[in-house]
């Protein structure tokens, strides 16, 4: 029996627990073997190792959403406790097997649960720049990120950078409140929330100082060279022409990129073509450069994220 001890100070308890503790119910609904009990600004948790670790993942992320957003929406929890506990998705050769785990953790393997995602690490393997391609909740960024950790672990590369166009912030970027780390963390936040399944928070605040690890607007890459390292891009549909190119052109000895982003989700002015858009026709045929094009059968988020992503390219065809 293994038992974990999670402080829940700086939120309402009702906020976790839910009305009437519905929040709760549905977590020992799904994990029926493990003993929850809150008393004050603590929650228990005592059951199988396994099951106590993946409740507790659930939990943290729940905490997360709670001081984000300082709510918990149903769909989310839900969405959570799928992602967490459902099986990979069975392929036509059975289900995966060892070789689908991109990175192992302290407490889980991250794996590949899709064709598109296990078409993006086959293609990372063998290309030094891959473009993942598709709609929300097909996981292109986890498991751009996923890549990038597996290969620092393995000392391929000693050194990941992640950048992300801030294009909401745009030239107010300045008038924000706090250093430049405050003020780009709404932008980045995913990258950081990827990151930290992957790697322990002490481990990622080491390796954040150090700058073994670099989460940056994609801006404040211009005239840099980067040597032995990991880079993603992530949400490039909102990186323009010239921006692409320049970050493509940061690629140094022994470096590889992953540039992910959703081509129907521009947020970029009308007069400004995204760099995402065009890069296919541009690059197209270069050895060395893959794309990878993930749809609505690779989406691992809300089964009504699916349903959602068909409705709207039914609507875009009329």
């Amino acid at each position: 029996m293994t038992t974990r001890q999670i402080e829940i100070e700086g939120i309402e308890p009702v906020i976790l627990f839910g009305p009437h503790d519905a929040n709760l119910k549905t977590l020992k609904k799904a994990f029926p073997d493990v003993r929850i009990s809150s008393r004050g600004a603590k929650l228990s948790l005592e059951g199988s190792g396994d099951d106590v670790r993946a409740l507790g993942r659930i939990i943290d992320e729940m905490r997360q959403l709670a001081l984000r957003h300082g709510e918990i929406l149903e769909s989310d929890l839900n969405t959570l406790i799928h992602l967490t506990i459902s099986p990979v998705e069975e392929s036509g050769e059975g289900k995966a097997a060892d070789e689908d785990i991109i990175v192992s953790t302290q407490d889980y393997a991250v794996r590949a649960k899709t064709n598109g995602q296990r078409r993006m690490v086959t293609e990372a393997k063998t290309n030094d720049i891959v473009f993942a391609i598709g709609p929300a909740g097909t996981g292109k960024t986890y498991t751009a990120v996923a890549i990038a950790v597996a290969a620092w672990k393995a000392k391929t590369v000693k050194r990941i950078v992640l950048a992300r166009p801030a294009v909401e912030a745009g030239e107010s970027l300045g008038f924000l409140p706090g250093d430049l780390a405050q003020k780009i963390d709404p932008y980045l936040r995913p990258l950081y929330d990827a990151l930290q399944d992957m790697l322990t928070s002490e481990k990622l605040r080491l390796l954040t100082e150090r700058r073994i690890i670099e989460i940056v607007p994609l801006a404040y890459m211009r005239g840099r060279t980067l040597n032995n390292a990991f880079i993603i891009l992530d949400e490039a549909q909102n990186a323009s022409t010239k921006q692409m190119k320049m970050c493509l052109t940061r690629l140094g000895l022994n470096s590889k990129a992953i540039i992910t982003g959703d081509v129907t989700q521009v947020d970029l002015p009308q007069e400004i073509e995204s760099g995402l858009g065009n890069s296919q026709k541009i690059l197209n045929g270069i050895k060395g450069i893959s794309f990878v094009h993930l749809d609505k059968s690779d989406v691992v988020r809300h089964k009504l994220v699916r349903d959602i992503i068909n409705a709207y390219e039914i609507h875009e065809k009329k």
